[in-house]
């Protein structure tokens, strides 16, 4: 497969997974019970707002693979 259309894969991915994960982290939210002290929640945000970066670095790393040399036969 080529960088070219890794990038193009990785993109959609990139995407696909923000929004997957906005709504779990959302649902998640919804589910906390009420009254919870303003510092749980400020860590909640903090670690819900950074947990869709491992994928992210993955998907990149992966896309920006240079592509395999083609050997000349």
């Amino acid at each position: 497969m080529t960088q070219r259309n890794r990038k193009l894969i990785g993109a959609f991915l990139i995407v696909a997974s923000i929004v997957a994960w906005s709504v779990l982290a959302t649902s998640i939210y919804l589910a906390l019970p009420e009254g919870l002290p303003g510092l749980v929640l400020i860590l909640y945000f903090i670690i819900a707002g950074m947990g869709w970066l491992l994928p992210a670095m993955w998907l990149v790393r992966w896309m920006a693979r240079p592509d395999a040399e083609r050997r000349a036969g």
